[in-house]
């Protein structure tokens, strides 16, 4: 079957997350004459991500959006991080950081390859207004976005792959998820999808142990963009 569009895990697969919330929360603690650990406050911030979505998963909260998730998370772990002076206008400021991630070196011009060849998505577990003010930022060339907002479901619940099969009006085969995590990707492909691993070994640091290597034969392994857009004839 004919590959017909690519959907892209964002967070780490796309862009560094790390570095770039780690550089905005030393910059909001020295406006207030504060020092701080920026990735370790980042990595608190990044370990509530998935019980978080959880909660929601449960039924402990209602629907809600990744950004509301991480505004609770932050307001949470300020205190620790001794940054509980900032004000209202410096959280919502800092909580937009995730609006405003970096891409990874090789992912603008890698997209921009792919895109000649296959429609190109988010499939993201952030919002739709955070991943279009990123898209914008980072200019990433984003044919649509896609959000779990959209199915009210959070990856890796099966919704989000088969919905967004749906609205690209295309069978899974034809459709191919690209992430840098083994997980996500187990998911897509336990519902008919393509899969693609693009290692990010730093994503959580120079000590990343995890998702180093694919733990299992994916459709394409590589190590960037554009390897990937090599590999797919782009």
């Amino acid at each position: 079957m004919t590959l017909r569009a690519l959907v892209f895990d964002v967070f780490g697969t796309v862009v560094d997350w790390r570095s770039s919330v780690a550089r905005e929360v030393a910059a909001a603690a020295r406006r207030i004459g504060i020092e701080t650990d920026g990735l370790a406050l980042a990595d608190a911030w990044r370990a509530e991500y998935v019980p978080a979505m959880d909660r929601v998963r449960r039924g402990d909260l209602p629907w809600t959006t990744i950004d509301v998730l991480h505004r609770a998370a932050l307001d949470a772990l300020l205190p620790r991080f001794g940054l509980a002076a900032l004000d209202e206008a410096a959280r919502q400021a800092l909580n937009r950081a995730w609006h405003r991630l970096d891409p990874w070196p090789d992912s603008v011009a890698g997209l921009r390859r792919l895109r000649h060849c296959y429609t190109l998505a988010t499939l993201s577990n952030g919002n739709v207004s955070l991943l279009a003010n990123m898209a914008k930022q980072a200019r990433l060339p984003w044919d649509v976005i896609l959000s779990a907002e959209l199915f009210r479901h959070y990856k890796p619940d099966p919704e989000v792959y088969d919905g967004a099969c749906r609205l690209l009006d295309l069978p899974p085969g034809q459709v191919m998820m690209v992430a840098a995590h083994n997980g996500d990707l187990h998911a897509a492909a336990a519902r008919g999808l393509a899969t693609a691993f693009v290692a990010r070994p730093t994503e959580y640091g120079p000590t990343q142990t995890r998702d180093l290597v694919p733990d299992r034969t994916w459709d394409v392994v590589r190590t960037s963009f554009a390897g990937l857009a090599d590999a797919l004839g782009c």
